[in-house]
């Protein structure tokens, strides 16, 4: 189970990883909000962490890291347009968050094959699931 501090951790992250191309697009402003309302964060508190982020907290849970890969992902790919750097840094945060280079790897080479460069739950879940066994 994530707690407060962890969920304010997981969207601050995701914010920033919107941010890195300077502006959060109205695109993904609403995805990361329907996020924030997924983890049951107040609209207050989003918006408050858009102008101050926290440091990120390391997530236990190897699911929940998973999880959080897969809102990158989608994060990334809302809009349609990723550059080079935004997948350097994806992949990044994913070693960070101790999720495996090769699991991390697969699921950015396969997303190119998906529809939109979506990667479905189920997909990424058995890429991990692999590399975690």
């Amino acid at each position: 189970m994530v707690n407060r501090v962890e969920k304010l951790s997981l969207l601050s992250e995701m914010i920033a990883f919107a941010k890195s191309d300077k502006n959060i697009k109205n695109i993904e402003y609403n995805f990361l909000l329907g996020v924030a309302k997924q983890l049951e964060i107040s609209r207050e508190d989003f918006d408050y962490l858009i102008e101050h982020p926290i440091n990120y907290i390391h997530l236990k849970s190897h699911s929940e890291r998973i999880v959080q890969f897969h809102r990158l992902v989608l994060l990334m790919n809302i809009d349609n347009e990723h550059s080079p750097s935004s997948v350097i840094k994806l992949y990044n945060f994913g070693l960070r968050m101790g999720l495996s280079h090769e699991s991390i790897t697969k699921v950015l080479y396969l997303m190119e094959s998906f529809p939109n460069k979506i990667v479905p739950p189920d997909v990424l879940i058995d890429i991990f699931k692999t590399q975690y066994n």
